[in-house]
């Protein structure tokens, strides 16, 4: 092989690099900014799409068991009935085991929603209910204290439109009073300036307390109990809510909120639990929430009496 051999070669592998080098060269002047905002576009559309679909099936699916939940309960106190008529010696039985299968699928049927709210639905409805409220206290120039007052004679059932029994006090300044319950909802007196509002946590304390099997608590540890298994359990707002109680406060550990960041005002979460402590042990209750890190998602912490804080009122309505 001469030595021309080589240089032929030599030449051809450096025209197949600069090929190469030219090709990826168009292909990267190709892919543009805008095809980039272009394909993005396209996939955000897509998972939209496939959004929607999912909770569309989701709904299908929580319809269809309610019906065969319904049709399940029907079949079994038919089945109990046509018993009774054949076997007479357990008669009674097989007709009340009859009734109360379909009394069950006549409930599941009447009781059952039509429509499902998804929580992403719930937490964009409050996202901006919590906006409107931050950019109101930025504008009377309120201070960073929630204080969740009880209301009084709460052993009187409200009225239908009563004013809540609990309501959410944004003082102005350090050193306040308490409004009077008819006050609000911007209160202009020196001092007790501030914004007094019915919390959020208020109505779905009333649900919380006309679904309990026993008595509100009056103790903060049992209270604490109560109102965190509701959470969880009842209203399916957090997949964890752990209390830790001390003599004047309590901490709860939230978990995977379903409304979002539960340091925003009013929070659900916060809001339910501040005011449900209020409600409970009959007196102000002041509400913190901090971001807690990798232990937990976040921390609600909830002070009553001289754990307080601050420089805050006298808890006496009447001054």
């Amino acid at each position: 092989m001469s030595t021309n051999d080589f240089d032929l070669t030599d030449e051809s592998i450096t025209s197949e690099r600069a090929s190469d080098s030219h090709a990826s060269g168009l292909e990267t002047e190709d892919r543009s900014p805008g095809s980039d905002r272009i394909e993005l576009a396209g996939r955000i559309e897509r998972l939209e799409t496939e959004n929607d679909r999912l909770r569309r099936e989701y709904v299908r699916l929580k319809r269809t068991q309610h019906r065969t939940r319904a049709l399940g309960l029907v079949a079994i106190g038919l089945i109990a009935v046509g018993g009774a008529v054949v076997f007479s010696d357990v008669r009674s039985i097989l007709v009340a085991l009859g009734a109360t299968g379909l009394f069950g699928a006549v409930l599941i049927y009447t009781l059952a929603p039509e429509t499902v709210v998804s929580a992403d639905v719930g937490e964009r409805i409050y996202s901006a209910l919590a906006s409107n409220h931050r950019a109101m206290v930025g504008s009377l120039g309120l201070g960073d204290e929630r204080l969740y007052v009880p209301e009084p004679n709460r052993s009187e059932p409200p009225a239908e439109h009563a004013v809540p029994r609990c309501r959410l006090f944004v003082p102005r300044y350090q050193e306040y009073a308490v409004p009077e319950s008819d006050d609000g909802p911007i209160v202009t007196d020196e001092d007790a300036r501030g914004l007094v509002l019915e919390p959020t946590g208020r109505r779905l304390f009333s649900e919380f307390e006309r679904g309990l099997t026993t008595e509100l608590e009056s103790d903060p540890e049992r209270l604490s109990e109560q109102l965190s298994d509701a959470l969880v359990e009842g209203f399916e707002l957090a997949r964890s809510v752990q209390p830790d109680v001390d003599s004047r406060r309590v901490t709860f550990a939230i978990t995977d909120s379903a409304f979002g960041n539960v340091d925003r005002f009013d929070h659900p979460i916060a809001s339910f639990l501040a005011a449900g402590l209020a409600i409970g042990l009959e007196q102000p209750v002041s509400l913190e929430v901090t971001d807690a890190g990798e232990r937990t998602d976040w921390l609600v912490t909830c002070r009553w009496g001289d754990d307080r804080g601050g420089d805050g009122p006298s808890t006496d309505e009447s001054a």
